[in-house]
């Protein structure tokens, strides 16, 4: 199952919108925390609807304790970033894979940066800053899953 991680999310519609793809991709979710609003079950309810009955998800409670979790579990984390390395339409995505949206506001830090297995990127046109992460995910996610089948 390949898996989409949101790193310290910001904004509560955009992980509403974001868990909701997830429930009708099959895809899991993985929130490291602290996020930028409560997000427990009461508050992730209100944005992700009944679709949270159809997603699974993992909060952990910090970097440290998902990256424990990630190396324990040997999944690769491949990080969606403005300075990602390769176009994420020329990587090669794999079964079990973690795609990381970071922060709406400031992405993620370099440790997070220096931990991923690989970067990829949204190619854009010149001069513009970035997408929504929900729009990010959902090219990157749609084109993993086209790739697996």
């Amino acid at each position: 199952m390949l898996r989409l991680a949101l790193y310290q999310p910001d904004i509560p519609q955009n992980t509403g919108t974001l868990l909701r793809m997830a429930a009708c991709l099959g895809l899991a979710v993985e929130i490291i925390e602290p996020a930028g609003f409560d997000v427990s079950d009461r508050h992730l309810r209100r944005s992700g609807l009944d679709y949270l009955d159809h997603v699974p998800i993992t909060r952990h409670r910090s970097w440290n304790a998902f990256e424990a979790w990630r190396q324990e579990h040997r999944i690769r984390l491949v990080l969606a970033t403005t300075t990602g390395a390769l176009p994420y339409t020329e990587f090669a995505f794999r079964d079990g894979d973690c795609v990381m949206m970071g922060r709406e506001s400031a992405g993620v830090p370099e440790a997070v940066h220096a931990a991923a297995d690989a970067r990829v990127f949204v190619p854009m046109r010149a001069g513009m800053r970035s997408l929504n992460v929900a729009v990010s995910a959902a090219m990157i996610m749609g084109e993993a899953l086209r790739q697996g089948g």
